[in-house]
């Protein structure tokens, strides 16, 4: 029987802006079992990205996270602070949240690893892919050796790094053996004469190269959860394909815990065990795939399956979700589903905020649908919502 290795709860993330409150992550919550792949799906805007950041805790000025637990399952972490962080522990499980600066730094990297969406911004220009895969290594190699060590004594990433690497004599600061597996990684990840690639620079690799040079980099800390955030976005289709197939077999090899976050439900059918369905900063469905493709509840998944090409049904037109994605700014939200204004079934019962309703035991929607049949005599009148 599986664990849970990840258990979000009411997370609640927010951006303070000139313009007011902008509710990015309101009281999302759910759970990720070991060796799963779970996959948060939705449009620009609905929040997906920034509930990736949350969890790594990454979430830049003017951003905050205001509220929420993240349990991550760890025996030994758990272990280390059950006396001097009680209420952080439970069982092997240990709430992020409640850890200190240094703690959840520590975490990331050793713990938690992550796959940008654009490669070429996430690598330091002035060193070799290989030393930056190397020095991941190192870091990794002194975080076992002191679960609190920070990664002062390696290459730093800053602007004042790029000027001293170019001005400055070269140092060594990391091992031969840090070298010698950063060539292997990059060997694991399928890029060709993996030695001297290790001594190039990212801009002498191609775009799918350097996604695969950004994984090797993931994987240097032997992680136990990866958070890809939409990795195959900046690239072509059949280099997409490459990718996701090197996601799912080192998935199946090293049995990570995936978060995969992506706008594409061809990557979430093609990748993922489970799925939830994001709108408007919350997860407005979730459960199991097969659930929630073959047995969707709320009429935003619906409308995001329909805008699926079916190249083998009768209809050759698309159903498009009409409108945007509401405001986030909390004082223009409005205590109502927030979907409300681009759904079909509308009802007035929509007025009003909708609980998450239990389909099955592994299925939850946040729509009245869920829990009544739809009434075309209590649907809400078309352009209801045009005079707001």
């Amino acid at each position: 029987m599986s664990e849970t290795k990840l258990d979000v709860r009411d997370l609640q993330t927010r951006f303070y802006t000139d313009d007011g409150q902008v509710n990015a992550v309101d009281g999302v919550s759910f759970t990720v079992e070991s060796g799963e792949v779970f996959g948060i799906v939705g449009e620009s805007g609905s929040g997906k990205s920034v509930t990736a950041l949350s969890l790594i805790d990454l979430v830049e000025s003017p951003g905050r996270i205001d509220g929420g637990e993240i349990w991550f399952r760890s025996p030994e972490m758990a272990d280390r602070l059950a006396d001097d962080s009680p209420a952080a522990v439970d069982g092997e499980m240990v709430d992020i949240r409640q850890l200190d600066d240094r703690e959840r730094r520590s975490l990331r990297g050793a713990e938690f690893a992550t796959i940008f969406q654009d490669p070429m911004s996430s690598f330091n220009p002035s060193l070799t892919v290989g030393e930056q895969i190397a020095e991941a290594v190192e870091a990794q190699k002194r975080a076992q050796a002191n679960p609190r060590s920070t990664r002062s004594r390696t290459q730093g990433y800053g602007f004042a790094s790029f000027v001293a690497d170019s001005l400055l004599p070269r140092r060594d600061y990391v091992s031969e053996d840090a070298t010698t597996r950063a060539v292997e990684l990059l060997e694991l990840v399928g890029i060709p004469d993996p030695a001297d690639r290790a001594d190039e620079y990212p801009h002498q690799f191609s775009g799918g190269m350097l996604q695969r040079a950004m994984i090797a980099q993931a994987l240097a800390s032997e992680p136990s959860v990866l958070v890809a955030d939409e990795p195959t976005t900046a690239l072509d289709v059949t280099i997409q394909a490459q990718v996701l197939d090197l996601l799912a077999d080192l998935q199946a090899e090293t049995g990570m815990t995936t978060v995969l976050i992506t706008h594409n439900l061809g990557v979430v059918a093609r990748m993922c065990d489970r799925v939830g369905v994001m709108y408007a900063g919350e997860l407005v469905e979730r459960g199991t795939l097969g659930e929630v493709f073959d047995e969707s509840v709320h009429p935003y998944t619906e409308g995001l399956l329909g805008s699926i090409p079916d190249l083998d049904g009768e209809s050759g037109r698309l159903s498009p979700i009409e409108g945007n994605v509401p405001s986030l700014i909390d004082s223009e939200m409005e205590s109502r589903c927030y979907f409300a204004d681009r759904c079909p079934k509308a009802m007035e019962e929509c007025l009003d905020k909708p609980p998450e309703y239990e389909v099955t035991d592994d299925h939850t929607a946040m729509c009245y649908l869920a829990d009544h049949d739809y009434d075309p005599g209590n649907a809400l009148p078309e352009g209801y919502f045009d005079a707001e």
